[in-house]
């Protein structure tokens, strides 16, 4: 199994910076990616990445910003949770219901 390495949120700015500062000085900003992931210590998928979020984030590229991302994740988990309750109060009401008629039927 594979272990994702974390990188202090410095690092991944001062990547992107990187990339972004010196892309003209490449032939495209692919090559910058790939020259400058190596001296960072990550994979070019791995900065390619983080230069993508931050187009998006300054609305240079379509899709969902960091807060957007934040924000939907945390809607996903509150339904989530909402769900499962609705799940136990079903079981809970079929539950009682089955009681009071089995109460209703022994008098």
């Amino acid at each position: 199994m594979r272990k994702t390495k974390r990188y202090a949120p410095e690092v991944r700015e001062r990547a992107v910076r990187m990339v972004l500062e010196h892309q003209s000085e490449y032939e495209s900003q692919w090559s910058a990616i790939e020259s400058i992931a190596p001296k960072i210590g990550c994979t070019t998928e791995t900065l390619r990445k983080w230069v993508r979020q931050h187009e998006r984030d300054d609305g240079k590229r379509a899709g969902l910003t960091t807060d957007e991302r934040e924000r939907l994740k945390a809607l996903e988990r509150e339904n989530k949770e909402l769900r499962r309750a609705n799940e136990i109060l079903k079981t809970a009401s079929a539950f009682f219901a089955q009681a009071e008629l089995d109460r209703r039927l022994k008098k």
